[in-house]
């Protein structure tokens, strides 16, 4: 048995000996690791003991290794892998926990410029990314599967190339939406999305890193209709960006993400959850993206065409781009430096140098 091993202290593999018999279960290793991330992927020989494992931390590029948990000797390197993003390897990384006002335990994983001087605590703007996900009790929607040795990994979506440009990011920040009993997420979808975001800015406040008069929040699809609506619904930040979102509920009237009632048994709450409907109440710089060609069911291009003439029409600062030939994600490098500059041009004006 191999089991990921996340405890309260932290991330620990394990493999285990189950006998059939007896039922009893033996441990055979345990990783050690408080400083680094070690995966178990393969068991390579059961009877010499031999595991392929992947060890990495969040500044040393994951490679793999041969260990022998019989012999407990020093793993043996079989890849050795270079880091090729040295411009972040040094940035501040770190899993933060905190709390929303109803005592709901949540998490982001917080970056820092490479030499940012914690004891002076010079005010950063923030960008904040997120994705809400749903739960059906406030326990599965506290647990916690962040670990901060993760290598930092970019992608073209990512925000954290933002730390290079003086900013303080919050990846993955945490967004639980929770009806627990015959409550149902959504029936306090937003009330629940403004107090998320409101516990994550007050506890990066609280470290004393950020102006919270300049912050960002973002998003991809469902982060982007978050983005949205976090922008209608609340004063919090200075500006946004959503990406290949769906912001008119009414045009997925049977279902959405893990809503299972259609519009007509739920009009309130396929109509309050639509930044479309609340389009006259968006006045915070929103910059709009998608693909051409998105064949997501639930987030065709029309989605941004429609919320942007809406917010434009109600003299709202927002800024449609559509990238060419490209789907829900987007792949062409002429997109993805195109998309970069977009959203660094946004950001700075809005932001960094917000009036």
């Amino acid at each position: 048995l191999v089991g990921d091993g996340f405890t309260d202290k932290g991330q620990f593999p394990f493999i285990d000996q189950f006998n059939l018999k007896t039922k009893k279960k033996t441990r055979l290793y345990q990783s050690k690791y408080t400083n680094k991330k070690e995966t178990l992927n393969s068991l390579i020989d059961a009877k010499k003991g031999e595991v392929l494992v992947q060890i990495e931390s969040k500044n040393e590029y994951p490679n793999y290794y041969v260990i022998n948990i019989k012999k407990k000797s020093a793993p043996t390197p079989v890849t050795f892998f270079e880091n090729p993003f040295k411009k972040i390897e040094n940035v501040s990384k770190e899993v933060i926990k905190y709390k929303r006002a109803d005592g709901l335990e949540l998490t982001g994983t917080l970056y820092l410029p490479a030499g940012y001087d914690k004891k002076k605590k010079e005010k950063l703007p923030l960008i904040m990314w997120a994705y809400p996900a749903e739960f059906k009790d406030k326990n599965s929607a506290s647990q916690n599967t962040s670990n901060p040795n993760d290598f930092t990994y970019p992608n073209y979506g990512s925000p954290v190339y933002w730390v290079t440009r003086g900013y303080a990011v919050l990846d993955d920040a945490a967004f639980p939406i929770v009806g627990e009993g015959k409550t149902e997420p959504n029936d306090t979808f937003l009330e629940q999305l403004v107090a998320d975001a409101k516990a994550a800015i007050d506890a990066v406040d609280a470290l004393g890193y950020i102006d919270r008069n300049r912050v960002a929040v973002g998003g991809h699809s469902y982060g982007a209709f978050m983005t949205a609506n976090l922008l209608t619904h609340s004063n919090l930040f200075a500006a946004g960006i959503a990406r290949s979102g769906a912001y008119n509920r009414t045009l997925t009237p049977f279902g959405f993400q893990s809503e299972e009632r259609n519009y007509w048994e739920a009009p309130e709450v396929y109509n309050t959850m639509s930044p479309f409907m609340n389009a006259d109440k968006m006045k915070t710089p929103l910059l709009l993206i998608h693909g051409e060609a998105d064949n997501n069911s639930g987030t065709f291009p029309m989605q941004s065409e429609r919320y942007f003439n809406a917010l434009k029409g109600f003299g709202a600062p927002t800024r449609l781009v559509i990238l060419p030939k490209e789907s829900h994600g987007y792949s062409a490098k002429e997109s993805i430096l195109h998309l970069l500059w977009e959203q660094d041009q946004w950001l700075e004006k809005y932001v960094k140098n917000k009036k």
